[in-house]
Parts: C-alpha cells; sequence; structure tokens
C-alpha cells in the first residue's frame, strides 16, 4: 500500500509529452514587420473561439494550449496602425499548424509612419520571448520594480543620466498603486545606454517593499503630478532639477500648483514654492531651452511653445516673469479676453505678461464671435492631405538637426479616435506658424496621449528620433483593455528622411 502513491505519480510522469525540438513544447508564432523584418509588438492574434493571444515586444507569441496544438487554427490578425490582407470574406488572418516545438513567421504591412519598437514600462514585455528562451535586450525582461502600468511620462538628461518620471503607476498586489511619481534613471546610449531602437534599462527608484517609490509625495488631498521637467545650469554651481506639480483630487479637480526642486541625496523633488491658481501663465508641458539674443529661455510646448521664463530659478518660481506669445491684451482673462491691434487693425504679436496663453479652442471661439478673421491668429494647423483643421491636445517640440528646423510630435483632440492619432509637424520658427500636420501613427478605437519626443536619443544627426506615448483605453470608449500593454509607455522611432515627410 506504501508504494502505490509512488507508482500512482510515475505514471502520469511517464505519460508528458516531450519534443527534443524545444524542451517545453511551445509553437513560437512572430509576427514581423514586412519592411524592416523587425518583430511587431501589440499585435493581437485571436482563434475562431476568441482565445487572445498578444505579442510582446520582441513580437513573438508562445503557444501552449493543448486544445490547439497539433492542429490547423485560424488566427484573426489585429494591430493599431498595421495590416494583414483580407479574403474574399473580408477577413484578415490566416491559418497556421501548431506543432509543438516548431516556429512561423506572419509579415504585416505598416501603415504608420512611425515604428512601434516595444513597450517602455509594465510587466512581461518579453514574456513570450522568455518562455522561448529567445535572448532579450533589457535587463528586467518580465518585471521591474513591481510596475504593472505607467501613466505619462517626462524626462530629462541630469548629472550625466536619463531620469524618467511617470504619472499614477499600478502595482501587483492591489488597485491602487503609486500616485505620488515613480522615478527611474537610465544611461545615455553614448556612455553605455542601450541604443534606443532596442530598449531602455530603468533604473528605478525603489522602496523597501520593492515597489518604486514616490518621489513628489507633496502634501494634501490626492494624486501629484509633475510635468514642466526642466534642468537649469546656474554659472558657478552644479546642475539643478526642476519640475511643476499639481495636487488633484475628484473628480480630476487641480487644487494646488507649485514648483519643486530635485534633491539628490534623498532622490526625491522638494517643496520650492506654491503658485498663486489665479496665475495666467504658469509652467507646463515639456520644456526645452533656447535664447533669444543674448538671453536664455526655458519655453514650455503644450504642445504649441508659446509660454516662457528666463532660464534661472528666480525667474521659474515667479509667475510675473513669465510670458507668453500673443496678440491678446494685457491683462486678458478667460471671462475677458481682449485682441490687441495697431493703428492699422493689425493684430499686435509679442511675447507679453500678465495674460492668459492662447489655445486652438480660445482661437476658436474668436473667430466665431468675429474677434478675428479664420485666416489670422497663431493656430492654423491642417491636415496636410486633406487641408482639414486639427485640433491638438498634447505634445512635445525641439530643434531638429537633420531637418534643420523646429519639429512637433502631438495628438490630436477628437479625430478619428478620442487621442489616438498623433502628427507630425515642423516649422522655421518657434512661435510657428505651424501650418502643415502629417499623421505618423493611428489607434482604433484606443488612446495614445501625452506623446514625449526624447531628443536625447536621437540617432545620426536627427534623422532617427524617437517617441512614447501613453496607451491606455482610457477615454477611448473601448471597454476591453489590451492584456499587458494596457496604461503602459510605447516607444516609437520615426525616420525623417521617408518621402512621405517631405517638406510641404
Amino acid at each position: 500500500m506504501g508504494c502505490q502513491p509512488l507508482a500512482f505519480l510515475l505514471m502520469f510522469l511517464c505519460v508528458v509529452p516531450t519534443n527534443a525540438d524545444n524542451e517545453h513544447n511551445y509553437f513560437e508564432l512572430q509576427v514581423v514587420d514586412d519592411a524592416t523584418g523587425r518583430g511587431v509588438p501589440l499585435v493581437e492574434l485571436r482563434t475562431v473561439n476568441d482565445i487572445r493571444f498578444m505579442t510582446d515586444s520582441s513580437g513573438r507569441v508562445a503557444i501552449h494550449s493543448p486544445e490547439l496544438l497539433d492542429s490547423e487554427i485560424y488566427f484573426h490578425i489585429f494591430s493599431h496602425g498595421y495590416e494583414y490582407p483580407s479574403d474574399k470574406f473580408g477577413y484578415r488572418g490566416c491559418k497556421i499548424k501548431l506543432v509543438s516545438g516548431k516556429s512561423n513567421v506572419i509579415r504585416l504591412k505598416r501603415i504608420n509612419i512611425a515604428e512601434r519598437l516595444y513597450r517602455v514600462t509594465g510587466a512581461g514585455i518579453y514574456r513570450d520571448s522568455v518562455l522561448l528562451e529567445k535572448p532579450v535586450p533589457i535587463q528586467q525582461p518580465l518585471i521591474n520594480a513591481q510596475v504593472f502600468g505607467s501613466d505619462s511620462v517626462v524626462n530629462a538628461v541630469y548629472r550625466g543620466k536619463i531620469h524618467w518620471f511617470w504619472g499614477d503607476t499600478n502595482r501587483p498586489n492591489y488597485p491602487l498603486g503609486n500616485f505620488q511619481v515613480p522615478g527611474a534613471t537610465s544611461l545615455l546610449p553614448q556612455d553605455g545606454g542601450l541604443n534606443p531602437r532596442e530598449g531602455v534599462n530603468l533604473k528605478y527608484y525603489v522602496a523597501k517593499t520593492g515597489f518604486a517609490k514616490p518621489t513628489a509625495a507633496m502634501p494634501g488631498e490626492g494624486p501629484t503630478w509633475i510635468n514642466g521637467l526642466v534642468v537649469l545650469e546656474p554659472p558657478k554651481s552644479k546642475q539643478e532639477m526642476f519640475a511643476s506639480y499639481v495636487k488633484v483630487k475628484p473628480p480630476m479637480k487641480i487644487y494646488e500648483k507649485g514648483l519643486v526642486r530635485f534633491n539628490d541625496d534623498r532622490k526625491e523633488f522638494e517643496h520650492v514654492t506654491t503658485f498663486d491658481m489665479k496665475s495666467p501663465l504658469l509652467p507646463g508641458g515639456h520644456p526645452l531651452i533656447h535664447p533669444d539674443g543674448e538671453q536664455s529661455y526655458v519655453y514650455f510646448a503644450t504642445p504649441y511653445p508659446t509660454v516662457r521664463v528666463r532660464a534661472n530659478a528666480n525667474a521659474l518660481k515667479d509667475p510675473a516673469q513669465y510670458q507668453t506669445y500673443t496678440y491678446l491684451k494685457p491683462g486678458s482673462r478667460k471671462d475677458d479676453v481682449q485682441v490687441e491691434r495697431d493703428s492699422r487693425g493689425q493684430l499686435v504679436y509679442g511675447w507679453k505678461r500678465d495674460t492668459i496663453p492662447l489655445t486652438q479652442q480660445m482661437e476658436t471661439k474668436l473667430v466665431a464671435a468675429n474677434k478675428i478673421q479664420d485666416t489670422d491668429g497663431l493656430f492654423q494647423t491642417k491636415d496636410v492631405e486633406t487641408g482639414k483643421p486639427i485640433q491638438l491636445h498634447n505634445g512635445s517640440v525641439y530643434w531638429n538637426r537633420y531637418r534643420q528646423r523646429w519639429i512637433m510630435i502631438a495628438v490630436e483632440r477628437l479625430g478619428h479616435s478620442m487621442l489616438g492619432e498623433v502628427w507630425f509637424l515642423e516649422s522655421d520658427s518657434l512661435t510657428g506658424p505651424w501650418p502643415s500636420a502629417r499623421k505618423i501613427l493611428t489607434h482604433q478605437q484606443y488612446s495614445f496621449y501625452n506623446p514625449k519626443q526624447h531628443p536625447m536619443l536621437d540617432r545620426e544627426e536627427g534623422r532617427y528620433i524617437y517617441f512614447e506615448g501613453t496607451y491606455t483605453n482610457m477615454f477611448s470608449g473601448n471597454p476591453t483593455p489590451t492584456p499587458r500593454y494596457n496604461y503602459n509607455q510605447i516607444m516609437y522611432q520615426l525616420d525623417l528622411a521617408d518621402p512621405r515627410l517631405q517638406r510641404d
């Protein structure tokens, strides 16, 4: 009687299937870009009975479903901005014989101009590649600092490293995570960091629990969010890194704004000042530093860079010193917008203090009220193909050496998708005009908001640029989040030599 349990176990061990070609009996399916041969992340492969597989950041799926193996299986194929040919019934997909230990490759046509590269944050970035024992480029391919998902990124090069900070961040062991700004560093590519086409090795600031720690826990109810991250170089001291912060309480009400400075010893931001909420001009968005004559200014792009302040700490913390490029009269407020004209009736443009910054929505209202003509104004951005006006929501602006122009990467408000259409714009002047926009990314009922270009990752004198955004079903109306990818950052590469990006 004592030997029967052992015999029973051995009987089952003997019938476990084996395959000399693959120790784990996975079928490897890889989806690649037909133009580059690179694996495509975020491709959904769905069976006839609605089993969904999602490619990892190398474009791989490891299939080990016993009811599917050794059978011909049809996969519906879908990926934002990529396309598989349709058959005579309109189905886009193919059938594949799934044999344990074997592999197959599917090639997709890319519709997007920008090329999807990899997921930057979250768990299981290279899950399937690890299961298949394939090489991966990053040091933490499965989970890093217990981060499951992260909202919008800001980053800057500070004291020799790239510093990254995110918004609300999910963790594995509870639905509520870090709402006080997690952060990380990475090496610059020229200093031992990865080629940005391959990945980013993030080194998070971690709490004793192992989860990414808060770096900007400002007192008060609700989350802390930061933006306006800028690095200043005082003439006689070390670099200083500042950010603007907001405190938020339900239902998304901002009740406090201020300025913080990074403390290198504590690896946290410390409070500098609280702004008057009634101040018409405050920092925000994604900054850049650029001279105007002999004076350097910090310009804040949201996405148009129409707010600036002198590039020193004293000016940064004083709302009275901020300027906005506008044709509004000084003293204008939301409830009293006044247009400034000269003696000939022409709009008076200039950098002005004590007035609210112009927005596209504000210009639309000014046109409707016959205060300006529809051919006037700062924001005349149109789709280069259709001539349709484009309403931009957020983005970043930087000088590009390859194009020898200012370039903008920005997401559209209320386009084909709610916040999922991303556009490329360029201008000879930092203040514009930005007349023509070319769509470089599209999403089907999904959001990709707050895109941020990373100029420190530019390759070949700026021919190749890199940007990421927040991929989420939030605000999209899509009730089905994408497993692992949802509420995370996805990196793209844009080749500025692409003929579709020719200057207008």
